[in-house]
Parts: C-alpha cells; sequence; structure tokens
C-alpha cells in the first residue's frame, strides 16, 4: 500500500501536517492553554508559512523525486527547501512584526524556527521512510546458505557492489568482507561488512572464510594489480569476476553484457531438455546410494540431485580429496532441511578392489551412479594404460562388488564416443559398456548405461577453454571447421542419468534427444559475440588441424541400435549380448595385462577387438 504513494499523495500529507506544525510548535513553546491573543497570529503565520513551503516545495521539485529510491542528494534537496522557505516565514514573520501587524507577546519569536525543525522531520521522515520501508522489503538481506564472496577492494566501487548485494532481491549470495590494502580501512566494518586484511593475505582469508568467489572492484586498477589478485585467487582455489568501471561502460569500452558470466543455456541452441523427477525420487528416498567420480562436474551435479531426493545415506567416492572436500559446499540441498550428515566423503580408487570391498561392505549401497572415467581423447591416446585400467579394469572391479553385494541398480556413465570409437576413450567406454551389459544379463538386475554428447560447462569440455583464451584476447583455437558435436548441460545430463536408474530395467542403453549437432566453430562465435566482443576483429578464430584420436563428428547409436523413445526426449538402444561370456572376460583380463605390463602394440590390438572394430 505504501509503495504506491505518488508524490500527489505527498502533496496532500504536506499540506495536513505542515498545516499543524506551527501549532505543534507553539504548545513546545508555550504550556496549554493558549492565551486568546496567540490565535490570530498563529492562523495569519500558519496560511503564510503554508504557501511559501508548499511553493518553494515545487519550485524545488521536491513533487518530482521517486522517493523509493531517494539517495543523498534526495535529502540535500529536502534541507535546500525546508532550509529556504523556513528562511522566507521567519523574515515574513520578522517583517510583520515590524509593521506592527503582530505584536511580540502574541507569537514568540522561536515559533518559526521550531516549525521549520518540525517541517524537516515532517517532510524528510515521509520521504525516507518510504525508502527505507523499500530498502527492507527489496532487500537489506543476506542468504547465509547462498554463494559465500569475498569483494576485492573496499573503494567506491567495491562499496556499490556491497549495497547491490544487501539490497537487490535478485542477488542470494552471502557476502562474508573485503580485503584491501588501505590500512586505514583494514578492521573497520564497510555496509555491515568487514574489511578482513590485505590483498596478499587473500588465499588465507579464502580458507579460513570459505570462500566461494571473489569479486575484483577495482576498476582503476592498472593491470600488475589486477594481476596479482588473479594470481592470489588461483592460489587460493576460488573462482573470480572483475567489476569493470562505469566509465568503461559509457565509453564502450566494456559491454554490458560482460558484466555477467555467459550461461551455458545461452549456447545449446535449442531449449533446454526437463525431466520430472517423481520416479527417481520414489527410487531413491531412503536408500543408499553411491556415486563414483563425485569430486567431478557430473558427479556432484548427482550428489546435489540425489540429496534432492532424500536418501538415507550419499556415499560420494573420488580419487581426488580436493575436490571431494568442496564438495559438501556444492550441495545446495542442505539448505532445504536435508542433513548433510547423510554425507559420507571417500577417498579411493576404483580399480583398487579390497579398498572397493571394505566400502561395500561398511555401506552397503542400494544403488550405484558409475561416473569416475577418464573422458580426455588426445590425452588418453598417449596414456592407454590409465585408459585402460580406470575406464575397463575400475568398471570391471565396482561391477564385481555390485554383483557380490547384490546392489539393485547400477548406472554406467558412458559417451557418444562409444559408438564406431576412433579413439581410445572411446574404445574404453565402448568395452565398459559390454561389461555392464554381461553383468546385467548374468544378475537379472537393472544395471543400465547413459551416452552422453559433449556436456558443456563440464570439467574438461571445450567452454573453459574458450573462455580462457577469450580473456586473454585470443586466439581461439578449434581443430577443424567442419568439427561438430552433440551438447548437452550438465543438469540434462544428470537428468538423463538419474531418469534411467528409474526406467532401467535390465542391460539398456539410454541416450538424450539433442537435436542436431553444433559445428564448434558456431559455438565459438556465439561465445565470442556473447562475451560482448567480435568474432575476428576483437578475438581470432585459429584451426589447429584434428588430433589422434578425433573424428569430425559423433554418433549416439549404430543403425542396428535402433532407438525408440521410452519417455520423452530420452531414447533407449537395442542392445547385443551375444559374445558376452567367459571368453569375453578372459580378453578384457588380457587387455589390462597388456596394458600394464606397457605392451601398448598388443593392448590396443585386444581393445580394437573387444570394441568390435576388428
Amino acid at each position: 500500500m505504501l509503495f504506491n504513494l505518488r508524490n500527489r499523495h505527498f502533496f496532500l500529507i504536506d499540506l495536513f501536517l505542515l498545516a499543524l506544525t506551527p501549532s505543534i510548535a507553539l504548545s513546545l513553546r508555550l504550556q496549554l492553554p493558549w492565551d486568546e491573543s496567540t490565535i490570530q497570529p498563529l492562523l495569519i503565520y500558519t496560511a503564510i508559512s503554508l504557501i511559501i513551503k508548499l511553493g518553494f516545495f515545487m519550485l524545488m521539485g521536491i513533487y518530482r523525486q521517486f522517493w523509493r529510491y531517494a539517495s543523498v542528494d534526495s535529502l540535500l534537496t529536502i534541507l535546500w527547501a525546508v532550509g529556504a522557505s523556513s528562511l522566507i516565514s521567519i523574515g515574513m514573520v520578522y517583517a510583520m512584526y515590524g509593521t506592527g501587524l503582530l505584536s511580540a507577546p502574541s507569537l514568540p519569536r522561536s515559533v518559526p524556527f521550531i516549525d521549520g525543525m518540525l517541517t524537516l522531520i515532517v517532510v524528510g521522515g515521509t520521504r525516507l521512510s518510504l525508502r527505507i520501508m523499500e530498502y527492507q522489503s527489496g532487500g537489506g538481506h543476506t542468504n547465509p546458505e547462498g554463494k559465500r564472496l569475498l569483494i576485492a577492494g573496499a573503494g567506491d566501487a567495491g562499496q556499490v557492489v556491497a549495497r547491490e548485494i544487501h539490497h537487490s532481491r535478485y542477488i542470494d549470495d552471502n557476502l562474508v568482507g573485503f580485503v584491501d590494502d588501505d590500512p586505514a580501512k583494514q578492521g573497520t566494518v564497510i555496509h555491515g561488512v568487514p574489511v578482513l586484511g590485505p590483498l596478499d593475505e587473500l588465499p588465507q582469508i579464502v580458507q579460513s572464510h570459505q570462500v566461494d568467489e571473489v569479486v575484483i572492484a577495482m576498476p582503476t586498477a592498472e593491470g600488475a594489480i589486477i594481476r596479482r589478485v588473479v594470481s592470489l585467487c588461483e592460489e587460493g582455489g576460488v573462482s573470480v569476476k572483475t567489476l569493470p568501471g562505469i566509465f568503461e561502460l559509457i565509453s564502450g569500452e566494456v559491454s554490458f553484457s560482460r558484466l555477467r558470466e555467459v550461461q551455458i543455456g545461452d549456447l545449446l541452441r535449442r531449449d533446454p531438455v526437463t525431466v520430472h523427477s517423481g520416479r527417481v525420487e520414489e527410487l531413491l528416498k531412503d536408500k543408499r546410494v553411491l556415486v563414483t567420480g563425485a569430486g567431478g562436474s557430473i558427479g556432484s551435479e548427482l550428489c546435489e540431485q540425489i540429496a534432492r531426493c532424500h536418501p538415507s545415506h550419499i556415499i560420494a567416492l573420488g580419487h581426488g580429496e580436493n575436490s571431494l572436500y568442496r564438495l559438501p559446499g556444492k550441495i545446495t540441498a542442505w539448505a532445504k532441511g536435508i542433513k548433510e550428515d547423510h554425507l559420507d566423503l571417500v577417498v579411493a580408487d576404483v580399480r583398487d578392489s579390497d579398498r572397493l570391498d571394505m566400502i561395500f561392505k561398511d555401506f552397503q549401497p542400494e544403488v550405484v551412479y558409475h561416473a569416475a572415467a577418464h573422458k580426455h581423447v588426445p590425452l588418453m591416446e598417449d596414456n592407454l594404460v590409465e585408459a585402460v585400467t580406470n575406464n575397463i579394469e575400475g568398471t570391471r572391479t565396482l561391477v564385481n562388488h555390485c554383483q557380490k553385494y547384490d546392489v539393485d541398480h547400477l548406472v554406467l556413465i558412458s559417451t557418444d564416443k562409444a559408438v564406431e570409437p576412433t579413439s581410445v576413450m572411446g574404445m574404453t567406454k565402448r568395452v565398459a559398456e559390454k561389461i555392464v551389459l554381461m553383468a546385467a544379463q548374468e544378475s537379472g538386475k537393472a544395471y543400465v548405461t547413459v551416452r552422453f554428447g559433449n556436456v558443456l560447462g563440464s570439467r574438461g569440455s571445450v567452454i573453459p577453454l574458450f573462455k580462457a583464451q577469450i580473456a586473454a584476447g585470443g586466439p581461439v583455437t578449434i581443430t577443424h571447421p567442419e568439427m561438430e558435436r552433440y551438447f548437452m548441460t550438465i543438469q540434462e545430463a544428470v537428468q538423463l542419468v538419474l531418469q534411467a536408474s528409474a526406467l532401467g530395467k535390465n542391460g539398456e542403453i539410454f541416450v538424450l534427444d539433442m537435436g542436431e549437432q553444433v559445428k564448434i566453430v558456431d559455438l565459438a562465435q556465439d561465445l565470442i559475440s556473447l562475451s560482448g566482443l567480435t568474432p575476428e576483429e576483437d578475438i581470432e578464430i585459429r584451426f589447429t588441424g584434428l588430433r589422434p584420436g578425433e573424428k569430425l563428428s559423433e554418433k549416439l547409436y549404430t543403425t542396428a541400435e535402433a532407438p525408440r523413445e521410452v519417455y520423452e526426449k530420452i531414447l533407449t538402444l537395442n542392445t547385443d549380448a551375444s559374445g558376452l561370456g567367459e571368453t569375453f572376460l578372459r580378453d578384457v583380463d588380457a587387455l589390462i595385462q597388456s596394458s600394464r605390463a606397457g605392451e601398448r602394440e598388443k593392448a590396443l590390438q585386444t581393445l580394437k577387438q573387444l570394441a568390435d572394430l576388428e
């Protein structure tokens, strides 16, 4: 109601209240009841001062202000208008004394001064109360569970950022403090937020305050200082954003589109697929769920979405301790009443059979999501032993334990590079698919596979590389102008995995309908443009040639796999379990043995046979 007040309403409020302020001023000056001789002079003064005040307020633009966004300038306008009108009113009163229109005893000379102070309270109070209410309702908050931000720079730009974070209803982050090299600011509090120390202490402050992101608010700082802050952020293992100066925006040196990071959805070139999770929640509710590769981009998002389905326990297994350590902070579902003590962080290697046996014995998982894998195509061409042992031996070891401990649901995360593979990585994933299919046939359990396209924004995807190249001023490097891929978001990938676990019966392979393939060069051009720059003018695109193992385009399935839709935008493929038996397992063992022995050519030949390429 009060937010709808307009200046015409304020005019009526002023008319009513300012007609009363002279009487209130007289009451403060003289005790009631007043002498009758003061009534007529009071009415004359009230009429004159009211006309003068309202006239000056109109003249000085008091009734043209938008008071919900009142500022210091608005307060100064009120002060000038009230001060000028009060001085003229006082001058009029003394003039009336001098001409005899008012007799000295009838109206004390202090009344106009008291009236002026009351006028300032009335006019300023009504306006600024609206501004305060707007602040309290629209912001003035922090979200303790939100992303924890640290501002580098406690100057004017930093204070603007702090005010916006506290005030904007669209920002749901938690500002933990500033860092600044000015000794006079260190230890002080600005907008309710402490200045925690100098820039050099940034890594320690990031760790001690569990900071998720640093905002550099030093638009006029030299490049050396910005690079120093970025280096300190890298040392602290935290992401960083830079705030441009307003003068840069006005001059066109920086585009408004660069005020935020490019969103992955901006690059998808289709509507994101959304899958309802009712069936998934029914499967996972009160279940013990194991996620391998839990520290990665897919694994951590899996943990986030699984947590929303109210499992009894999540066992997050990963080989990298740092990514696992940061995992609880990524799971925003904890803020919605899901207990963080339902999460166990387990550092282990899926190739270690004895360690897996301990984990399965201790936690007794009922649903397993296998996201742990090596996925970099060129890198695995030079590291065959790691690709084979991690992607094949690790999968076989995990599957064996799922069978041994009677796990009901297993989902293997595979890739479109497993279809007619030309790379070591793709071949190892195809063999992993076969291992899961064989286990499904033997056990009769819901052991299934999902095939991903390229996951935008995941670790190792092309987007972070392109962003870094754009930030460095280019060039953006692409292997071939005709290179194209299927793309999906991390959220789509995880929804597919979860739905597969709910839909799967025995040995199916699931894929997402991702529309048409997107050329990598088009993706790069979109990313450059959305970053506020012009392809080939601001940022060069350079072609470097195909790397070992790469194809110009990928397939999601072969003709023989004959896809059919089992759920909106989710396809299932025909699977062929022929040839999967003791001979297959002996060949897998021989592949692992020759890989570990460093017999690359022999291992590669066996790998091709297992992947149906020979």
